[in-house]
């Protein structure tokens, strides 16, 4: 499961299996916390524990890195 992102208390990764399955996505942790994300367009799938405003700040920051996120994807063998 690489991890592609931290920032603060998060930690970005994805589970490898997942590229074979699914569309571009990453999942955001934090402490026991971890909310589903897809990337193309940044958007929520599973909230994960964390409440809405921490989402909406996680959203944020992972549109500003939008592209590197898909690029980790698309590279990642």
């Amino acid at each position: 499961m690489p991890t592609v992102l931290r920032e603060g208390p998060y930690r970005v990764h994805f589970y490898a299996q997942d590229r074979l399955q699914e569309p571009p996505h990453v999942h955001v942790q934090r402490d026991r916390n971890e909310a589903k994300f897809w990337v193309d367009p940044v958007r929520l799938e599973r909230g994960g524990g964390f409440p809405r405003h921490e989402l909406r700040e996680i959203r944020r920051l992972l549109e500003t890195h939008e592209q590197d996120l898909l690029d980790a994807w698309n590279a990642y063998s």
